[in-house]
């Protein structure tokens, strides 16, 4: 489903390079996770795959289709879930998804229809009406997750989908996210919380400046690190303790 060859991202007056010279294949309806420290090139490869970024060198495919000639196709079927909310605050939460529905296309009574079907599966039909800015952050983060998937992507693109919200909305998150993967989506997803992408991912990479330093399922690898019982532990095995602030 996403071939990646070689890419790379360097940013202007930059020391290093955030991504670089990364090969991955990440095959349909799998979740794949993206794990690594503050700084390790996450969300720059995120915004590259998704198209908000342009790659300094190197190239990708989703489902066949190429960015550099393919764009505008390959942008109707993939979905972005930012790590910062995506909602306009003085907005209610039906008239957020109304108007992220109208960019992909949706319409009408069908899209109403989606809008409805979706505030219900993540228990908030009874505050469509309500204006975002009165949420909570675990509301805001589910009626984000709902904007990047009303148009039924095939590919879904997560950035710290679960950060700062309560086990409830975390609950509810990652178990329609497992739902839209069975139906077939493809789910590509970075976070922090290595309990939660070891038990939701099917398969996870770990980078570390902008390269990938081992993959695989995540019972595999924790088996092929004997001192590790568990993702975390290999984590901090592969790439360290030392802290990883930065600005």
């Amino acid at each position: 489903m996403i071939e990646i060859r070689q890419l790379s991202k360097k940013y202007k007056d930059a020391d290093r390079y955030s991504v670089r010279n990364l090969d991955l294949t990440i095959y349909e309806k799998e979740i794949f996770g993206i794990l690594g420290p503050n700084g390790a090139g996450k969300t720059t490869l995120i915004s590259m795959l998704s198209s908000l970024l342009k790659p300094t060198s190197g190239s990708f495919t989703i489902d066949g289709l190429s960015y550099q000639n393919e764009m505008k196709q390959l942008k109707q079927i993939i979905g972005i879930v930012p790590q910062e909310y995506a909602l306009y605050p003085s907005l209610t939460a039906f008239e957020n998804l109304k108007y992220f529905g109208s960019m992909y296309g949706l319409k009408g009574s069908a899209l109403h229809s989606k809008i409805e079907e979706h505030l219900e599966i993540l228990g908030l039909g009874t505050f469509a009406n309500k204006k975002v800015h009165t949420f909570s952050g675990g509301m805001k983060r589910r009626v984000n997750l709902i904007a990047g998937i009303l148009h039924r992507p095939k590919v879904l693109f997560l950035d710290e989908p679960t950060v700062g919200v309560d086990v409830q909305s975390k609950n509810a998150i990652i178990n329609y996210l497992k739902e839209l993967n069975q139906k077939g989506t493809t789910i590509l997803y970075t976070s922090h919380h290595l309990n939660e992408a070891e038990n939701f991912c099917s398969h996870i990479a770990i980078i570390d400046l902008g390269e990938i330093i081992c993959k695989g399922e995540p019972k595999t690898l924790i088996k092929e690190h004997k001192e590790a019982e568990n993702l975390e532990e290999v984590f901090l095995a592969r790439t360290g303790k030392a802290l990883r602030d930065y600005a």
